[in-house]
């Protein structure tokens, strides 16, 4: 009963999961050309030369404690009240450091607007502070349909004012205020769905009791921060503001078909394994499902999102993006990883081993930053293939480490995803092959979709792929439920 119940769980945050971030990455898309066509290269660039300092932020307010909570079994009153006293603490002393740092920041980068726009824009973390204990207990429940419902009231509500400044003419202050009212909207919500308020009795001791675990996981999101902005950061370093914003906007586009994925899986991930933490069998089995899920889906859309990358970007947003082409088509082999790379990771924390999240990503970090130290001077194409690269072998590590965790062999957890990639890089190539020669870029986004959408499914049939069985068996049984 207890594996049914969980089974029933992590179907129905799955489904939900893609639902509302399908539903999200349209909506983004929609503002993203919005604003890509009022704004240039140069004001995306401005706001991706800070993103690294934001990220690094929003993880040192958390301090790892919202993972805690949620990997803890019976967390009481005490241990949310702590957590979000701590977090309002280090939200005031984060934004005070950041005013007083951004003159500092603006002369790293040579751009003395950073100034007045690092201290706007560390403003959300004085919002967001207010809302990580009430994100942790919705995602202690699983509660994903109503994340989902608010995620896309917040990018709507907050897109519509991000496009309405840019119109006006305030440029990269649209984007950062943008920012600034979805966090503010999705905080609140969060906090009324969750019906959790704080009190003023703080106590340290349950801080104590988290701080093993909660400390690493906080230093490895900020080496996993500084690892996933790093190529940013340095590009923003090295060359010019609109070279940063065609790199931004690549990424960008890439992280929208990415999250689909990601956040699909991340919001049950970690406490469907936690559950079965115990169990090692039953953990290793929990995880090779999910781990072929997320082949499944993140193949096809990542390599197929690379696919149709010029007409996507042309279309959409005008050639004046088109250097963003090539940038994007890279990283969308990235992208492919990253929903796996999580999986791993959360796999590891559900085990209580942050310790091994941390030097893992702290390998990963120091290898990233020498290498991409070393190749600035050959380009950024060169930057970039270099740091997919290593993100590759960064997953062949992470491999290794689930044998050593929950017994899986390497040579089953590549039978578990290759013939995934297998399929996905078949439908591709047709798909390419049947557009060549069309002149017309909707002509050939259309075929191409269709063709690379048949040919997989065609190939999911015929290999009897047990994961398209049962995912086309739930949407079936969620449609006629509808009826």
């Amino acid at each position: 009963m207890a594996e049914s119940t969980l089974k029933e769980k992590t179907a129905k945050g799955l489904f939900w999961g893609g639902i509302g971030n399908g539903v999200q990455q349209v909506l983004t898309l929609a503002i993203g050309i919005f604003l890509a066509r009022q704004l240039g290269a140069g004001d995306y660039g401005i706001i991706g030369m800070i993103t690294i300092f934001t990220a690094v932020a929003a993880v040192i307010q958390d301090g790892g404690f919202a993972a805690a909570l949620i990997n803890k079994q019976n967390a009481t009153q005490a241990d949310y009240n702590a957590v979000f006293w701590f977090n309002v603490t280090v939200g005031v002393v984060i934004y005070i450091t950041a005013f007083f740092c951004a003159p500092f920041i603006a002369s790293f980068y040579h751009t003395p607007e950073l100034v007045a726009l690092t201290r706007y824009v560390f403003i959300s973390f004085m919002v967001g502070c207010l809302g990580s204990v009430s994100t942790a207990i919705l995602m202690k429940r699983l509660i994903v349909k109503q994340r989902m419902i608010i995620n896309i009231i917040a990018i709507f509500i907050s897109g519509v004012i991000g496009v309405t400044m840019a119109y006006h003419g305030m440029a990269y202050w649209g984007l950062a205020t943008q920012t600034l009212a979805f966090n503010v909207i999705m905080v609140s919500s969060y906090i009324y769905i969750a019906r959790w308020h704080p009190t003023f009795q703080f106590s340290v001791k349950p801080l104590k009791e988290m701080l093993p675990f909660s400390i690493k996981i906080a230093a490895t999101n900020i080496f996993n921060a500084i690892n996933q902005n790093i190529l940013a950061t340095l590009l923003g370093r090295f060359f010019n503001r609109q070279q940063v914003g065609y790199y931004t906007q690549g990424n960008k586009w890439m992280l929208m078909g990415s999250s689909f994925v990601s956040s699909m899986v991340n919001g049950v991930a970690q406490p469907v394994l936690a559950t079965a933490a115990d169990e090692r069998d039953r953990q290793c089995n929990i995880f090779r499902k999910m781990l072929r899920f997320i082949a499944f889906v993140a193949f096809p859309c990542m390599l197929g999102l690379a696919l149709v990358s010029r007409e996507l970007i042309v279309i959409t947003i005008t050639a004046k993006w088109m250097q963003s082409v090539l940038i994007m088509q890279l990283l969308c082999i990235w992208g492919a990883i990253i929903p796996i790379n999580n999986l791993y990771s959360n796999m590891v924390v559900s085990r209580g081993k942050s310790n091994i999240f941390l030097w893992m990503t702290i390998s990963l970090g120091i290898a990233q930053l020498i290498a991409l130290i070393s190749t600035y001077r050959f380009g950024i194409t060169t930057m970039i293939i270099t740091f997919i690269a290593i993100n590759i072998c960064g997953l062949l590590a992470w491999s290794l480490i689930a044998k050593r965790q929950i017994g899986l062999r390497v040579i089953d957890a590549l039978m578990d995803v290759l013939p995934f990639l297998g399929a996905a890089l078949v439908a591709i190539v047709a798909a390419f092959f049947a557009s060549r020669g069309i002149a017309s870029l909707w002509l050939s986004l259309i075929i191409k979709i269709v063709a690379a959408v048949v040919v997989y499914v065609v190939v999911m049939r015929l290999s009897g792929s047990v994961i398209f069985k049962e995912s086309v068996a739930f949407l079936y049984s969620k449609i006629k439920r509808q009826k």
